[in-house]
């Protein structure tokens, strides 16, 4: 069933400039294509309302957290604020120099997080697929410790050596589970054992670092956005703007590739190329959000899980997963700094509430015969 902007038959030259049809013969799934074909675009209503209510509940969590703390600051002065209209000098120094770098960064890693996972789990056709589970957040966090307790380095040399050991990482895992192609659960066993190498590496080097290092760096290894500042922003910001719209314009080959290697060259999808496309910029995400705060754990697995859910989506899409991801830490955040007794990183949080939920899919999953 199509409907055309401008209605036409088979003598009228064609003049539509949008065409929007329904797909899937169902009434919730539409294309919008230009004329000539030479572009289309897919969306789901409920994907659509999905994101939309992400992206409400986004915007509160992201206010909260700039209006709630020891000097409490009423929302509509935190939007003034953020205009350019501050009620006094002291809001404007609590709200734009020390808060909103904190909640940009959690939003930003967050969805960072959640969009890296989602590619895992696409490429690994797996559950646990997700980066801090195969390894290679262990791999990033090995470069940055390596950087910040041999190098000393700042803050874009312990970025520079967390892309380069998460690239490192992803790198070794793929030629070790290649064989005649990589299958998912391959990856994931072999992703596993190379993270517990990691693991130990790391210990190894805090153990032989000075102990003022080696308290700063295991600081740092539980997730944390205390001091994050406008650097850290900017880092984030830049890296997001660069890998998302790749990401994006793959999207389409990736959810082809899920459907197998032999249906995606039948559709005209190099399926190993895209795989090493989305592999790179996934592990280049996951990467940039641990140099930002560290290895925060289990965003990664379970925003795209939730994502997907309430979108009632058959497979994964990035661009919800990442607002999901967002979502969770902004509130993990909120939860570390002033629900609990004391604040706590926030990385403590999202291992505490991660790991209930990696148990409860490892049963789902059991029961399934999938783990």
């Amino acid at each position: 069933m199509s409907t055309d902007v401008t209605p036409r038959s088979d003598s009228t030259p064609r003049r539509q400039h949008l065409r929007v049809e329904s797909l899937d013969l169902s009434p919730t799934s539409y294309a919008a294509r230009g004329r000539h074909d030479r572009w289309s675009l897919r969306f789901d209503r409920r994907v659509v309302a999905v994101c939309t209510a992400l992206t409400v509940a986004i915007v509160v969590v992201f206010l909260t957290s700039l209006a709630v703390g020891d000097y409490s600051i009423g929302v509509l002065d935190v939007v003034r604020t953020l205009f350019g209209n501050p009620p006094d000098p002291l809001a404007e120094f609590i709200v734009n120099g020390r808060r909103l770098p904190r909640a940009l960064v959690a939003l930003l890693v967050g969805a960072a997080l959640g969009a890296s996972g989602a590619v895992f789990q696409s490429l690994s056709r797996n559950p646990l697929g997700s980066p801090d589970v195969i390894g290679f957040t262990q791999g990033a966090s090995a470069g940055a410790v390596f950087v910040i307790l041999v190098v000393g380095g700042s803050l874009a040399q312990v970025a520079l050596g967390a892309i380069v050991g998460g690239l490192l990482t992803a790198t070794a895992v793929y030629l070790l589970a290649y064989k005649r192609g990589v299958q998912g659960f391959r990856l994931i066993l072999v992703g596993i054992a190379v993270g517990a190498m990691l693991i130990s590496a790391v210990r190894y080097m805090l153990m032989r670092a000075e102990l003022i290092e080696a308290t700063g760096a295991q600081v740092w290894l539980t997730g944390s956005l205390n001091t994050r500042g406008w650097n850290h922003v900017v880092a984030v910001g830049i890296g997001m703007a660069i890998i998302m719209p790749v990401l994006l314009g793959l999207a389409r080959p990736m959810r082809i590739i899920e459907m197998g290697d032999d249906a995606a060259t039948g559709l005209g999808v190099n399926a190993e190329r895209t795989r090493i496309g989305l592999l790179l910029a996934a592990t280049g995400l996951a990467a940039m959000a641990v140099a930002a705060a560290g290895p925060i754990a289990f965003i990664a697995l379970s925003a795209p899980h939730l994502a997907r859910r309430l979108a009632r989506a058959p497979g994964t899409t990035v661009g919800s997963a990442a607002l999901m991801g967002a979502l969770l830490l902004g509130v993990s955040d909120l939860v570390a700094q002033w629900v609990l007794p004391h604040q706590l990183p926030v990385g403590v949080v999202t291992v505490s509430v991660g790991g209930l939920y990696l148990l409860w899919l490892l049963a789902r999953e059991g029961r399934r015969h999938h783990v």
